[in-house]
């Protein structure tokens, strides 16, 4: 089933040419509920708008979108839609919860007076904002970066440890619970750091940067555990498999390489071959150049998002896609974090929705996701269980 477009927004300022108000959404993040939306809209402008109830007011916002409609009436929430002036180009942007504690208790985070929901902005000038989402209140300014904070990764543990990568070539690491301290600065790249993420079970950080190798630091002690060589060009995008047991890194040689963060093994290659057999293989490499790489909820599908102006859905069982969609010049795609929607933000500044593969996971894939989301690969191959199923959850075979 081919993605569906079901709503696009769009800046509500008019373009400008200068480049202090560039007008390219090169992020969008989902909160960890799903409750909020945030896109880097341009003109150093971020919104935040509430996510609708269901699939069926998605689609009413589509018909209200044809009909005319301003973009900013798409959510029956618009009333408590902000708009965040972050004085700079918006590169990066990362949602954290903070649910608040049983028996009534606050939470450590709530106790030193933090909000439980919380957004940050990765700016031009390298500063990072952090902003209360309810309110829409500026709580932080975290300085230290040199240039440009390109991405921005929150510990998915609830902890309000927060990564950034920027183009001074390094990653931070920060404690919200504690003003917003510098906690580490992590070493190592040689050039523009363009991506990092932090595994599900927080245990491991991956940081993609404009060279060919990705790299694989330990959440715990911030150490270097390992090189991931085997792209062709710059290594831009990387996410973890909901389980923490897969990693897939996204490059400008037009390949998805699928990892064992614990091993370092390659597990599979995905090639981005265009669809028009016209193109010449020297071409290829150019047009097919990858943007942005990232799981589905439930771990089965992966998207991507390439300079051949297509949305490309993968499963993971199979080396080609199965699904497209046509969209233009896009930069980022995120799944919505419950399934059924994937966002994909563009160079001109829109954003827009549409609509994923629903899946039931087999019992199978949900006792492999539930052994793995706390046993590494070591583990799993130290059980005294059938060869065959070490590889089934290990990822050798699907």
């Amino acid at each position: 089933e081919e993605p569906v477009l079901l709503a696009e927004l769009k800046p509500g300022r008019p373009q400008r040419y200068d480049w202090k108000s560039s007008c390219e959404t090169w992020s969008v993040a989902f909160s960890p509920d799903g409750a909020w939306f945030a896109w880097s809209q341009g003109h150093c402008v971020v919104k935040l708008i509430p996510w609708p109830l269901g699939e069926a007011e998605l689609c009413k916002s589509s018909e209200r979108k044809s009909r005319g409609g301003k973009a900013e009436t798409w959510s029956r929430g618009a009333a408590k839609e902000k708009t965040l002036e972050c004085g700079q180009i918006v590169w990066g942007l990362a949602f954290s919860a903070w649910p608040a504690a049983e028996d009534g208790d606050t939470d450590p985070a709530c106790a030193v007076g933090l909000p439980c929901l919380v957004l940050a902005t990765g700016l031009n000038d390298g500063q990072i904002k952090v902003w209360e989402v309810q309110t829409g209140h500026l709580l932080f300014s975290l300085l230290g970066h040199q240039d440009v904070v390109r991405d921005l990764s929150f510990a998915p543990n609830g902890s309000p440890i927060l990564v950034s990568a920027s183009r001074d070539k390094t990653l931070r690491v920060w404690d919200l619970s504690r003003d917003g301290r510098q906690v580490q600065v992590l070493s190592g790249h040689v050039q523009w750091v363009y991506c990092c993420s932090i595994s599900p079970d927080c245990s491991m950080l991956c940081s993609a940067a404009g060279e060919k190798s990705a790299l694989l630091w330990s959440m715990r002690s911030y150490t270097l555990i390992r090189r991931l060589e085997g792209h062709q060009s710059s290594v831009v995008s990387c996410d973890f498999s909901p389980d923490s047991a897969l990693l897939v890194t996204a490059s400008y040689d037009a390949c998805v390489i699928m990892w064992d963060p614990y091993t370092g093994e390659q597990l599979r290659t995905l090639r981005h071959v265009p669809l028009h057999s016209t193109l010449d293989s020297s071409s290829e490499i150019h047009t097919s150049s990858l943007r942005s790489v990232c799981f589905s909820p439930e771990g089965l599908y992966l998207a991507t998002v390439a300079d051949d102006r297509l949305l490309r859905i993968w499963a993971l069982e199979f080396r080609s896609p199965v699904a497209f969609a046509p969209m233009t010049n896009g930069l980022c795609c995120m799944y919505f974090p419950h399934g059924g929607f994937i966002a994909t933000g563009t160079r001109d500044g829109h954003v827009q929705f549409w609509t994923a593969p629903r899946v039931l996971s087999s019992l199978k894939h949900l006792c492999r996701k539930a052994l793995r989301t706390f046993l590494t690969t070591y583990q799993v191959l130290a059980l005294p269980i059938p060869r065959k199923l070490k590889e089934f959850l290990t990822y050798r075979t699907f």
